[in-house]
Protein backbone atom coordinates (compact mmCIF):
# COMPACT_ATOMS: atom_id res chain seq x y z
CA UNK A 1 0.00 0.00 0.00
CA UNK A 2 1.22 3.54 -0.45
CA UNK A 3 1.22 5.72 2.73
CA UNK A 4 1.34 9.14 3.62
CA UNK A 5 2.56 10.68 6.91
CA UNK A 6 0.53 12.56 9.41
CA UNK A 7 2.11 15.65 7.85
CA UNK A 8 1.50 14.59 4.55
CA UNK A 9 4.90 13.25 3.67
CA UNK A 10 5.41 10.45 0.87
CA UNK A 11 6.81 7.88 2.61
CA UNK A 12 6.10 5.36 -0.58
CA UNK A 13 5.07 2.03 -0.92
CA UNK A 14 5.30 -0.04 2.41
CA UNK A 15 4.15 -3.62 3.40
CA UNK A 16 1.26 -3.36 5.81
CA UNK A 17 2.62 -4.63 9.08
CA UNK A 18 5.36 -2.18 8.57
CA UNK A 19 2.56 0.92 7.91
CA UNK A 20 1.19 -0.15 11.11
CA UNK A 21 4.03 -0.16 13.30
CA UNK A 22 4.53 3.46 11.88
CA UNK A 23 1.37 4.37 12.93
CA UNK A 24 2.03 2.48 16.53
CA UNK A 25 5.28 4.21 16.91
CA UNK A 26 3.81 7.50 16.81
CA UNK A 27 -0.18 6.62 18.16
CA UNK A 28 -1.82 7.58 15.33
CA UNK A 29 -4.36 5.37 13.24
CA UNK A 30 -3.65 3.64 9.67
CA UNK A 31 -6.63 5.21 7.61
CA UNK A 32 -7.47 3.62 4.34
CA UNK A 33 -8.54 7.19 2.49
CA UNK A 34 -8.51 5.66 -1.34
CA UNK A 35 -9.63 2.05 -1.14
CA UNK A 36 -10.26 1.49 -4.72
CA UNK A 37 -6.75 3.29 -5.56
CA UNK A 38 -3.74 0.38 -7.18
CA UNK A 39 -1.87 0.00 -4.67
CA UNK A 40 -4.63 1.70 -1.98
CA UNK A 41 -3.75 4.49 -0.16
CA UNK A 42 -3.58 4.89 3.62
CA UNK A 43 -2.74 7.99 5.90
CA UNK A 44 -1.39 7.82 8.81
CA UNK A 45 -3.83 10.03 11.05
CA UNK A 46 -5.81 10.38 14.42
CA UNK A 47 -9.23 8.86 13.25
CA UNK A 48 -11.04 10.17 15.78
CA UNK A 49 -9.92 13.71 15.38
CA UNK A 50 -10.42 13.62 11.29
CA UNK A 51 -13.88 12.36 12.03
CA UNK A 52 -14.93 14.88 14.08
CA UNK A 53 -13.10 17.37 11.74
CA UNK A 54 -15.29 15.78 9.01
CA UNK A 55 -18.86 16.12 10.98
CA UNK A 56 -17.65 20.03 11.75
CA UNK A 57 -17.37 20.29 8.14
CA UNK A 58 -20.70 19.33 6.79
CA UNK A 59 -22.67 21.10 9.73
CA UNK A 60 -20.72 24.35 8.03
CA UNK A 61 -21.80 23.76 5.14
CA UNK A 62 -25.43 22.60 5.58
CA UNK A 63 -25.42 26.28 7.80
CA UNK A 64 -24.31 27.93 4.48
CA UNK A 65 -26.17 26.59 2.33
CA UNK A 66 -29.21 28.46 1.14
CA UNK A 67 -32.57 27.25 0.09
CA UNK A 68 -34.66 29.25 -2.51
CA UNK A 69 -38.21 29.25 -1.66
CA UNK A 70 -41.26 30.52 -3.90
CA UNK A 71 -43.12 33.09 -2.03
CA UNK A 72 -46.90 33.92 -3.69
CA UNK A 73 -48.31 37.40 -3.49
CA UNK A 74 -51.75 38.17 -4.46
CA UNK A 75 -53.21 40.99 -6.48
CA UNK A 76 -56.79 41.49 -7.34
CA UNK A 77 -57.92 43.11 -10.91
CA UNK A 78 -59.05 46.37 -8.25
CA UNK A 79 -56.53 46.47 -5.97
CA UNK A 80 -56.36 49.50 -4.66
CA UNK A 81 -52.49 52.02 -4.72
CA UNK A 82 -52.14 51.69 -1.15
CA UNK A 83 -52.22 47.93 -1.18
CA UNK A 84 -50.64 47.86 -4.21
CA UNK A 85 -47.58 49.48 -2.76
CA UNK A 86 -47.52 47.32 -0.06
CA UNK A 87 -47.59 43.93 -1.98
CA UNK A 88 -44.82 45.28 -4.65
CA UNK A 89 -42.80 46.35 -0.71
CA UNK A 90 -43.08 42.66 0.18
CA UNK A 91 -41.92 41.34 -2.79
CA UNK A 92 -38.78 43.24 -3.15
CA UNK A 93 -38.03 42.35 0.42
CA UNK A 94 -38.75 38.51 -0.65
CA UNK A 95 -36.35 39.37 -3.79
CA UNK A 96 -33.27 40.99 -1.44
CA UNK A 97 -33.65 37.90 0.45
CA UNK A 98 -32.58 35.92 -2.68
CA UNK A 99 -36.27 33.92 -3.19
CA UNK A 100 -38.44 33.76 -6.09
CA UNK A 101 -42.19 35.53 -5.88
CA UNK A 102 -45.03 34.07 -7.44
CA UNK A 103 -47.60 36.81 -8.34
CA UNK A 104 -51.41 35.90 -8.45
CA UNK A 105 -54.39 37.63 -9.66
CA UNK A 106 -56.90 36.45 -8.47
CA UNK A 107 -60.49 36.75 -10.64
CA UNK A 108 -64.13 36.89 -8.94
CA UNK A 109 -67.53 36.74 -11.04
CA UNK A 110 -67.67 37.95 -14.47
CA UNK A 111 -63.76 39.77 -14.12
CA UNK A 112 -62.46 36.50 -15.72
CA UNK A 113 -64.11 38.03 -18.84
CA UNK A 114 -61.65 40.42 -18.88
CA UNK A 115 -58.26 38.73 -18.64
CA UNK A 116 -56.61 41.73 -20.12
CA UNK A 117 -57.06 43.35 -17.03
CA UNK A 118 -55.21 41.37 -14.77
CA UNK A 119 -52.38 41.26 -17.38
CA UNK A 120 -52.37 44.96 -16.72
CA UNK A 121 -51.75 44.94 -13.05
CA UNK A 122 -48.94 41.97 -13.74
CA UNK A 123 -47.12 44.51 -16.23
CA UNK A 124 -47.44 47.49 -13.31
CA UNK A 125 -45.91 44.98 -10.90
CA UNK A 126 -43.03 44.03 -13.15
CA UNK A 127 -42.44 47.54 -13.99
CA UNK A 128 -42.15 48.20 -10.13
CA UNK A 129 -39.76 45.84 -9.29
CA UNK A 130 -37.85 45.73 -12.82
CA UNK A 131 -34.61 47.30 -11.06
CA UNK A 132 -34.64 44.01 -8.67
CA UNK A 133 -36.28 41.41 -10.94
CA UNK A 134 -36.72 39.32 -13.66
CA UNK A 135 -39.48 37.49 -15.25
CA UNK A 136 -39.08 33.62 -15.49
CA UNK A 137 -42.38 32.67 -16.43
CA UNK A 138 -44.28 34.87 -18.47
CA UNK A 139 -48.02 35.46 -16.96
CA UNK A 140 -50.50 32.91 -17.97
CA UNK A 141 -54.06 31.53 -17.08
CA UNK A 142 -54.52 28.82 -14.44
CA UNK A 143 -58.19 28.11 -13.79
CA UNK A 144 -59.62 31.62 -12.45
CA UNK A 145 -56.06 32.68 -11.60
CA UNK A 146 -53.50 34.64 -13.69
CA UNK A 147 -49.83 34.46 -12.42
CA UNK A 148 -46.35 34.84 -13.00
CA UNK A 149 -43.51 33.63 -11.52
CA UNK A 150 -40.52 36.22 -10.99
CA UNK A 151 -36.53 36.12 -9.47
CA UNK A 152 -34.17 38.30 -8.29
CA UNK A 153 -32.70 39.54 -11.41
CA UNK A 154 -28.35 39.03 -11.61
CA UNK A 155 -25.77 41.45 -12.34
CA UNK A 156 -25.70 42.58 -16.23
CA UNK A 157 -28.64 40.03 -17.16
CA UNK A 158 -30.59 41.14 -19.87
CA UNK A 159 -34.25 41.66 -19.21
CA UNK A 160 -37.38 40.43 -21.59
CA UNK A 161 -40.21 42.44 -22.88
CA UNK A 162 -43.40 41.84 -20.84
CA UNK A 163 -45.60 39.67 -23.02
CA UNK A 164 -48.33 41.64 -24.62
CA UNK A 165 -52.14 41.59 -23.16
CA UNK A 166 -54.76 38.61 -24.15
CA UNK A 167 -57.71 39.54 -26.37
CA UNK A 168 -61.34 39.47 -24.11
CA UNK A 169 -63.04 36.59 -23.95
CA UNK A 170 -66.51 36.36 -25.93
CA UNK A 171 -69.85 37.57 -23.85
CA UNK A 172 -71.71 34.29 -22.42
CA UNK A 173 -74.73 33.01 -24.43
CA UNK A 174 -78.25 34.02 -22.48
CA UNK A 175 -79.43 32.34 -19.47
CA UNK A 176 -81.30 29.15 -20.13
CA UNK A 177 -79.73 28.71 -24.11
CA UNK A 178 -77.77 25.93 -24.34
CA UNK A 179 -74.66 25.70 -26.73
CA UNK A 180 -76.58 22.43 -28.75
CA UNK A 181 -79.97 25.23 -28.89
CA UNK A 182 -78.04 28.12 -30.02
CA UNK A 183 -76.11 25.66 -33.30
CA UNK A 184 -79.67 24.35 -34.12
CA UNK A 185 -81.23 27.53 -33.93
CA UNK A 186 -78.70 29.24 -36.77
CA UNK A 187 -79.78 26.63 -39.56
CA UNK A 188 -83.64 27.17 -39.05
CA UNK A 189 -83.21 30.96 -38.92
CA UNK A 190 -81.45 31.26 -42.50
CA UNK A 191 -84.38 28.75 -43.64
CA UNK A 192 -86.71 30.99 -41.95
CA UNK A 193 -85.37 34.10 -43.90
CA UNK A 194 -84.48 32.24 -46.98
CA UNK A 195 -86.20 33.84 -50.53
CA UNK A 196 -88.76 31.51 -51.47
CA UNK A 197 -87.82 30.08 -55.28
CA UNK A 198 -90.71 30.66 -57.85
CA UNK A 199 -92.65 28.32 -59.04
CA UNK A 200 -93.25 27.60 -62.50
CA UNK A 201 -96.37 28.90 -64.17
CA UNK A 202 -99.45 26.05 -64.71
CA UNK A 203 -99.65 24.96 -67.96
CA UNK A 204 -103.22 24.34 -69.16
CA UNK A 205 -103.84 20.82 -70.39
CA UNK A 206 -106.13 20.85 -73.04
CA UNK A 207 -109.46 18.90 -73.10
CA UNK A 208 -109.46 15.13 -74.28
CA UNK A 209 -111.45 14.35 -78.12
CA UNK A 210 -114.41 12.94 -77.17
CA UNK A 211 -114.29 9.27 -77.79
CA UNK A 212 -117.28 7.78 -80.43
CA UNK A 213 -119.51 5.62 -78.91
CA UNK A 214 -119.32 2.34 -80.83
CA UNK A 215 -121.46 1.22 -83.11
CA UNK A 216 -123.45 -1.99 -82.29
Amino acid sequence: MRVIADDGAQLGILPTDEAMRRAEEKGLDLVEVQPMARPPVCKIMDYGKFKYQQKRKAAEQKHNQKVIEVKEVKFRPKTGKHDFDTKVRHLREFLGDGDKAKVTIMFRGREIVHPEIGHDVLKRVAEAINDVAMIELAPRMEGRSMFMVVAPAKPGQRKTAFPAAPAPMPPPPPPGTSPTAAVAAAPAAAATTAPATPSAPAVPVAPSAPVAEAKK
